[in-house]
């Protein structure tokens, strides 16, 4: 499978610069598909294009921009199986949540954004002037390889919407569903340099992407390290910068819980996508006197636990991306061997049964202190840490003894209780008791885990300046 072109200016054009890179099926550590890496001089091209067209665009009706919408999802649904398997293949996603997760998910955030945009007041009266909201201009994004489209469709459906214009470099790592995305969004009919895709890593593509002076505004998912270069290249330009970076996310668990349900939907939900997700609940908070009773627990639920072949509709877990995040999970589960934490499932090594592709076996561990580098670090695979407290201060102290604060998971049969723990996490969101997945409400992060938010009105909102008109009469 060979995807050589770039999408700039309405057309599948050639790279400025002849370079490619293999992309690798993680289940199989094959190469089976391949892409140009772009230069600054594609960038350029491609923001160039997007200012040209911004000109237009951003004068379009509300209409016309609810057609264009319509149209993508139209293809979107269409093509949805197809987006799935690629998703499964870039980055070894199980294909039953690549469907209806992976690419499912995706298409809310064009389903809601029509919701968002068909009744929004862009204009309303205040004081002795007119509030005005207009889209930001052009819109660099850089999107990750673990939710390789849900990311990139989180941030193109309200820039769209918004009447912005779009530059955008998915993941190397995982681009193909981006790429069929740009094939979907072609065949809806925007106008040449509307949308614009530039493959390419991050020192390269992502860094001319984040200071070049045509784009207005740069949004960013991804590691808190990279996001920071990101931020500082921003500055020169002062464009507004959207980050949702890294987390460590607190799940606790009140001595009222349904204790053994509570600890197995916690286990799956670290696990979530291998556990390669941002807001997975890797520190599970256990009150010490319910210690045994949380390990039986655990261990129970990754036992339950399908690992095996991605394309295979009943495995629950394939493996992790690359080599590289395989190296780094197993460098900390070992490190976590080796500053004295207790295993309770799983551990290093590749699985006994699978002698190729970059499985990790789930793994948990005990006894977990919250100053040991796997009760700090992100670690990106499917890793749960059991920490224990003695008072419910403490274990808010602990949830909120990071530098992150991307989400946190409280779990209580006194749902006023939890709700009152809630208020006390410094996190952009806070599950209670399962709480499952809700489109409208903002996505975004306190302190390291970023600025800005995702989803529904307040992403939306994310792409549009405020403009104050005084001096027009009532």
């Amino acid at each position: 499978m060979e995807k050589l072109k770039f999408y700039i200016d309405g057309r599948w054009v050639d790279p400025a610069v002849p370079a490619s890179i293999g992309i690798t099926n993680p289940a199989t550590e094959e190469t089976f598909a391949r892409i140009s890496l772009g230069a600054r001089e594609d960038v350029d091209r491609a923001a160039r294009a997007a200012r040209r067209a911004f000109a237009v665009y951003s004068d379009t009706s509300v209409e016309e921009r609810l057609g264009y919408l319509e149209k993508i999802i139209a293809g979107f649904r269409a093509h949805l199986p197809e987006l799935a398997k690629l998703m499964t293949l870039e980055m070894g996603s199980p294909i039953t949540f690549s469907t209806e997760r992976q690419a499912t998910v995706a298409l809310f955030h064009f389903e809601e954004v029509v919701r968002v945009l068909s009744i929004y007041d862009f204009e309303h009266r205040m004081g002795n002037g007119i509030v005005r909201r207009e889209p930001i201009g052009v819109c660099g994004f850089i999107t990750p390889w673990n939710w390789p489209l849900n990311q990139v469709a989180s941030k193109v459906a309200p820039a769209l919407a918004a009447g912005c214009t779009v530059v955008l470099k998915p993941s190397e790592i995982a681009p193909l569903s981006s790429m069929l995305l740009a094939e979907i969004i072609d065949a809806a009919g925007l106008p040449p340099g509307v949308f614009n895709l530039v493959n390419g890593d991050g020192p390269t593509v992502g860094e001319a992407i984040a200071g070049h002076p045509e784009i207005d505004m740069v949004s960013f998912t991804g590691s808190t390290t990279a996001g920071i270069k990101v931020a500082k290249l921003a500055a020169d330009t002062v464009k507004r910068v959207a980050q949702e970076l890294g987390g460590k996310s607190a799940n606790i668990i009140l001595t009222d819980a349904d204790l053994e349900a509570s600890v197995e939907a916690g286990v799956h939900a670290c696990y979530t996508n291998a556990g390669q997700n941002c807001q997975s609940p890797t520190r599970m908070l256990v009150h010490r006197s319910q210690r045994e009773q949380a390990f039986d627990a655990a261990r129970r639920a990754v036992d339950s636990i399908r690992l095996g072949d991605p394309l295979d509709p009943k495995s629950t877990m394939g493996p992790l991306v690359s080599q590289q995040q395989f190296d780094k999970v197993q460098n900390l589960i070992q490190t976590g061997l080796d500053e004295g934490a207790t295993l309770v499932a799983g551990g290093p090594c590749r699985p006994a049964e699978l002698n190729r592709g970059y499985y990790v076996r789930p793994t948990v561990f005990g006894d977990v202190t919250p100053d040991m580098t796997i009760a700090r670090e992100e670690i990106f695979g499917p890793v749960l840490s059991i920490l224990n407290y003695d008072t419910e201060d403490e274990a808010i102290a602990i949830a909120n003894d990071t530098p992150f604060g991307l989400a946190g998971f409280v779990q209580s049969k006194d749902v006023d209780r939890a709700r009152k723990v809630a208020n006390r996490i410094r996190a952009g969101r806070v599950y209670l008791n399962g709480a499952g997945f809700d489109r409208s409400l903002p996505f975004g992060g306190y302190k390291q885990s970023g600025n800005g938010r995702e989803f529904g009105l307040f992403g939306f909102e994310e792409y549009l300046e405020v403009k104050a008109i005084l001096g027009y009469p009532a």
